[in-house]
């Protein structure tokens, strides 16, 4: 039997969180696995707050619960986000899995992270005590490791309303459908009368946590594609010197020859 509490309202969910040591559960699509019966779980796929989907004037808000079916299912959605949340597994898991378990998860391989990172989001993280608006970058730590409190939910990852239209994204995997990251890309890019006023990349499933560098991103800022493809080579130079690898199911050379390629290729559809 699965120890648990299954609240139906956030302040519920809150107060449950700060009083007991449990564990949020969304679909426990990961969870599941661990089959660890004696841990107490904290149900969250019945709050209505947390399931919610909308805009404000600042930002696109997707509730923590929201599945990827959801998600998926949502206008208001950007497709770089939807095309990674596609390739998530098969219908079973993305009607069952939500965004705040997949960021919960603590993985660099979670394929909505990776559009997180490339997009500035951020978390909206609650206790009982108040809340916190993290950055996704600085929720990550490290493999695993995460800046939540034990007293914290994932309540809403915040994206910002554009700026995600003109994009780039790959996912290679051991098999066409059904994989696991073995390298993921994602690649933004905001040109204004033919001058790029901002640029992301972001690597995902080759190091403890996805791999962005903003410094560098800012290279091109305020060049013309002309401009910017003569600065290029040094670029990708410096990006290769930046990059330091994980081995995973496959060598960590392997995986920075693919990293370059997908940041070439990507380079090479935007004009630059």
């Amino acid at each position: 039997m699965v120890n648990g509490f299954m609240p139906l309202s956030l302040k519920e969910a809150l107060d449950i969180r700060s009083a007991h040591e449990v564990i949020p559960y969304g679909g426990g699509t990961d969870l599941m696995i661990q089959g660890n019966t004696d841990d107490c779980y904290l149900f969250l796929n019945r709050i209505p707050e947390m399931k919610k989907i909308y805009e404000d004037e600042t930002y696109l808000r997707i509730g923590g619960s929201s599945t990827f079916t959801e998600v998926l299912a949502s206008p208001l959605v950007p497709k770089l986000m939807k095309e990674a949340v596609s390739r998530i597994a098969a219908p079973a898991i993305r009607n069952a899995g939500t965004m705040a378990g997949n960021i919960g998860n603590g993985s660099a391989k979670a394929d909505s992270v990776l559009i997180a990172y490339v997009a500035d989001a951020k978390l909206r993280l609650l206790s009982a005590k108040g809340e916190r608006i993290v950055p996704i970058a600085e929720f990550y730590k490290g493999r695993k490791q995460l800046d939540l409190g034990s007293d914290e939910l994932i309540v809403e990852i915040l994206l910002p309303r554009h700026g995600l239209e003109n994009y780039y994204y790959k996912k290679v995997g051991g098999r066409k459908a059904l994989a696991i990251s073995r390298i993921s890309f994602a690649g933004v890019i905001q040109i204004e009368q033919g001058v790029i006023r901002h640029l992301a990349v972001a690597f995902g499933a080759v190091a403890d946590t996805v791999l962005r560098f903003p410094e560098l991103e800012k290279i091109f800022e305020g060049k013309t594609l002309a401009e910017a493809h003569e600065e290029r080579r040094s670029f990708v130079e410096t990006y290769a010197q930046q990059l330091h690898l994980t081995k995973g199911r496959v060598s960590a050379e392997y995986r920075k020859e693919v990293c370059m390629n997908l940041l070439q290729d990507f380079l090479d559809v935007k004009g630059i």
